[in-house]
């Protein structure tokens, strides 16, 4: 009796593995027309987006509709940097959906990021001013079009706020405006505070 039972269990757990070996090869393939270009994306921005290289953005579980806004961006310009720029250029619209598509899919990974209490607790202090829980929402995770930000590496948080400061980023009016009423200090406290949040 014993021995039956266990053939049975083992019977519907070969089933199940046999079963999961058919799907798996499917859900792969959803991504097989664009697999070589996500492998160019990998290089910067880590294995399916959860970079470990702090000048480079996390794309993993980012927002589908922004990232592919941001492709979109680099390819007519509205959005310049040497490399996404002419990445982009060589993408059609549909290719830059099944990208957005993919790393919207993936899991944020947990940087782990211990942010200086100080510093963290003045950038807290310029979140609130700034009322950047208005589009980034109170978890600082946005929502469709506005990014993701809390737990992004600290030092790509800078530098993104500084290009829109300075308008070396100019695909937000609204955030180059926003930013230039912050002085760089403030800046690199909030860095501290999203990385850490």
């Amino acid at each position: 009796m014993k021995m039956m039972r266990w053939t049975g269990v083992s019977m519907i757990g070969l089933m199940f593995a046999l079963g999961l070996a058919d799907i798996a090869p499917v859900r792969a393939d959803a991504y097989a027309d664009v697999r070589e270009k996500l492998e160019v994306c990998f290089t910067c921005h880590g294995k399916n987006g959860a970079s470990t290289r702090p000048e480079y953005p996390i794309l993993a579980g980012q927002h589908l509709y922004y990232l592919y806004v941001q492709l979109k961006d680099f390819k007519s310009g509205l959005r310049a940097d040497p490399v996404m720029s002419n990445i982009a250029k060589e993408l059609s619209k549909e290719e830059m959906l099944k990208i957005a598509q993919f790393f919207s899919e993936q899991s944020w990974p947990s940087l782990g990021y211990r942010a200086d209490p100080a510093l963290a607790a003045r950038g807290e202090t310029a979140t609130h001013a700034g009322e950047c829980v208005q589009c980034h929402l109170g978890s600082y995770e946005g929502d469709s079009r506005i990014p993701r930000v809390a737990n992004q590496h600290r030092a790509y948080l800078e530098k993104t706020m500084l290009d829109f400061k300075t308008g070396a980023r100019a695909n937000s009016p609204a955030k180059s405006s926003l930013m230039k009423s912050y002085d760089d200090a403030d800046i690199a406290a909030m860095a501290e505070f999203l990385a850490g949040f």
